[in-house]
């Protein structure tokens, strides 16, 4: 389409136009001139002398113009379609091949007076050729027009009525001027053609310099590519590394911690009350066996167990009541507000937090009493969690701490935690709109 050319394909078809147009303007000229010529001689009863100096019987004037006009249209028609039209090779061969048999058509019908047009087929020929490889093949078919038009000029040369007879009509001084004209259209039909030639060859030229400077960009931009995949690929070794630390650090260290929390327990039950250290054995056995599952679908890139089967909020249920019974710690859990809609990896976030946070709480802190809120505020939700424990008056970012963060993160969250009669930590997740109000309270 004309809107998708360069400045310099837009300015060659402009040339080539310009050559069809001063060429349909020539050939109107030539055949008008004989025509009228033809008219005259018959209007002035010289008939039968013009036609002894003829080897052939003339057309009638007014048919022998509109054969050259529709002739130069049909050639005009083919020429469009040779340059513009979406065809096999074979079909632009056999209009090319019609081009030419048009020309001699029309170079017939002038008399052999104009044979200018041929360089139209040239220029299409020429508009037609890609690449230095097909060189040869252009001169060869260049070649074949000339002979081919000579050729058939010498054909034609004693069946046509030449020119000069027609010019003989007029006065000596019309006659030089009229065969002035002739040579003129001739003389500034090459200077068009050879000026579009130099355009043409231009823009081929500008053209491979461009296809060059896309391929070296493509190629830089492949060497880029390589550079930021094997960059990815290191990140993303990166990555799984850390999450893989993080899921074993979340799911071992809390049910590590609960064992040890609930043998501890069973030390001192052992003597004094047998059966409650046995059925702290089994709770201790149960949180053993739940935390071999969360490891195997931590490693096979999975949820977490309790968030595969149940909703969020039994999920933090759930894993605060097991561990609570596993480790002895009193863990009360106040609900302000759940978000009415979750992704996947913003449940999984939470469901963390709570389990690592009460971890720590038992693990660091020796705490024995935990508070676990969660709410929601306009545009966020948030979990607070708060101990008894020790404490400490700087508190630093251990693996569990920072784990946390890393999460958050994923998320566009944040982590606050300080140390004021125990431990306590803030997790806030931006949750955009679909926060719904679900108050309550449940102890556990």
């Amino acid at each position: 389409m004309a809107g998708e050319y360069t400045w310099e394909e837009r300015r060659l078809e402009w040339l080539y136009g310009l050559l069809g147009l001063y060429n349909g303007l020539v050939v109107l000229l030539m055949a008008g001139f004989m025509s009228l010529t033809q008219e005259k001689i018959v209007n002035s009863m010289t008939a039968h002398a013009f036609l002894t100096t003829l080897p052939i019987v003339p057309l009638p004037a007014s048919k022998g113009f509109l054969l050259s006009v529709g002739a130069y249209a049909l050639l005009i028609l083919l020429g469009k379609l040779y340059r513009h039209g979406g065809m096999t090779s074979g079909q632009l061969h056999l209009i090319f091949a019609a081009e030419i048999g048009i020309c001699m058509l029309l170079m017939k019908s002038l008399n052999l007076a104009y044979d200018g047009i041929v360089l139209l087929a040239v220029a299409d020929l020429m508009h037609r050729y890609h690449g230095e490889n097909q060189s040869w093949l252009l001169l060869g078919a260049m070649l074949g027009i000339y002979f081919m038009a000579n050729y058939n000029m010498a054909i034609f040369q004693r069946h046509v009525a030449p020119f000069d007879v027609y010019t003989a009509y007029y006065r000596p001084e019309v006659q030089s001027v009229l065969l002035a004209i002739k040579n003129g259209f001739q003389s500034f039909n090459i200077v068009l053609f050879v000026l579009y030639l130099v355009l043409l060859v231009q823009s081929k030229h500008h053209e491979k310099e461009r296809i060059a400077s896309l391929n070296k960009q493509l190629e830089e931009a492949n060497v880029r590519l390589r550079a930021y995949a094997l960059e990815a690929e290191r990140t993303a070794e990166t990555r799984e590394r850390n999450r893989l630390a993080r899921e074993i650090h979340d799911t071992l260290g809390h049910t590590l911690t609960g064992i040890v929390a609930g043998l501890d327990a069973c030390i001192v039950l052992v003597d004094a009350v047998p059966a409650a250290a046995k059925k702290q054995l089994e709770k201790i056995r149960e949180t053993a066996r739940h935390g071999i599952v969360d490891v195997r679908r931590s490693v096979k890139k999975l949820r977490p167990d309790d968030l595969e089967k149940m909703p969020l909020q039994q999920a933090v249920k759930k894993v605060i009541a097991e561990f609570s019974a596993s480790s002895g710690v009193e863990i009360h859990l106040v609900e302000l507000g759940w978000p009415e809609k979750l992704r996947e990896d913003e449940e999984e976030v939470i469901y963390r937090i709570v389990q690592e946070g009460i971890t720590n709480a038992r693990r660091h802190g020796k705490a024995t009493k935990v508070t676990v809120t969660c709410g929601t505020e306009p545009g966020r939700f948030y979990i607070m969690i708060a101990d008894n424990g020790k404490g400490c008056d700087k508190p630093q970012q251990g693996f569990g701490l920072r784990h946390m963060e890393e999460r958050l993160e994923l998320l566009h969250g944040r982590l606050r935690y300080w140390s004021d009669k125990g431990f306590t930590l803030e997790a806030t997740i931006p949750m955009g709109k679909n926060v719904m109000d679900n108050n309550g309270e449940a102890d556990v």
